[in-house]
């Protein structure tokens, strides 16, 4: 009898040449994924979008754009998917590790906010989204990218809140429009206006009523409240900017900002006490 014959079959890979066994194993990769690529290209696009949207609300931005990408591919003047995907690059631009990064990102979420914009002048999410954008990216910006910024920020809240009085979000970016451009005085705006042009006249009076009105709208999203009681901070009312920080700060988080904006208001109640 022949020695193979009582030879004892072992696992797979000791029995294969591990260079046939490698090449088997990447074909097998490259097939699995071409057959995914092959479902989403198969599917219409309401189709993906549906399978998308759970990803968006999980926060799961790389995922989602995974559905939402070819959509767009199929309906490029998509302007509920052009939104989508501005507000996917958002996310992936808040968790970016540095500044480069985060506006490479932002500049992408600007270019579908801006089409979607410019493809929907009567809708006022569309027209809002180049403005959360630009924010998102202003920490990120040089002085004068910021300043340039300022306009577009605020024509954009103006004609979302013509077109919807009641979007909370618009107000709430008006308002920090108005608190951040107001603590900007002196000889700091004086600078500002001979290098980069003039700046605005905003108030904290007006930044307080911008985001009192957001509540009204809106009283279950905790940005609003530790904005507000950063208002009144800037305005040195600490006790009611206490009480609206300590209110955004008890309320659970559901939105990607607030994580981020809590450890604002943590950081303001830091310099109140």
């Amino acid at each position: 009898m022949g020695g193979d014959a009582t030879r004892v079959p072992g696992p797979l890979f000791t029995l294969m040449n591990p260079i046939r066994f490698v090449r088997l194993f990447s074909l097998l990769w490259v097939t699995l994924c071409l057959a995914d690529a092959a479902t989403v290209r198969g599917d219409s696009v309401d189709s993906l979008i549906a399978k998308g949207d759970p990803l968006d609300q999980q926060l799961q931005a790389d995922e989602a754009l995974k559905y939402y990408l070819p959509a767009l591919e199929m309906e490029p003047d998509n302007v509920d998917l052009l939104d989508r995907i501005a507000r996917q690059y958002r996310h992936l631009l808040s968790d970016a590790p540095d500044k480069k990064e985060k506006l490479r990102l932002g500049h992408i979420s600007l270019e579908y906010a801006q089409k979607a914009a410019a493809l929907a002048p009567n809708n006022a999410e569309a027209q809002l989204s180049p403005a959360i954008s630009y924010g998102k990216m202003l920490p990120s910006m040089s002085i004068g990218e910021q300043v340039d910024a300022s306009p577009r920020i605020k024509a954009a809240c103006d004609r979302a809140l013509e077109l919807d009085p009641r979007n909370d979000n618009a107000w709430h970016i008006l308002g920090r429009w108005n608190r951040v451009l107001a603590d900007v005085t002196g000889v700091k705006r004086m600078l500002a206006g001979l290098i980069y042009g003039k700046l605005p006249e905003t108030s904290n009076e007006e930044a307080e009523r911008c985001l009192e009105k957001a509540i009204a709208i809106n009283p279950h999203r905790l940005i609003h409240y530790i904005e507000l009681g950063h208002i009144y901070m800037q305005m040195g009312r600490k006790d009611e900017a206490r009480e609206y920080i300590q209110k955004g700060l008890s309320m659970p988080d559901k939105e990607k900002d607030d994580p981020e904006m809590k450890e604002v208001g943590r950081q303001l109640l830091t310099k109140l006490s």
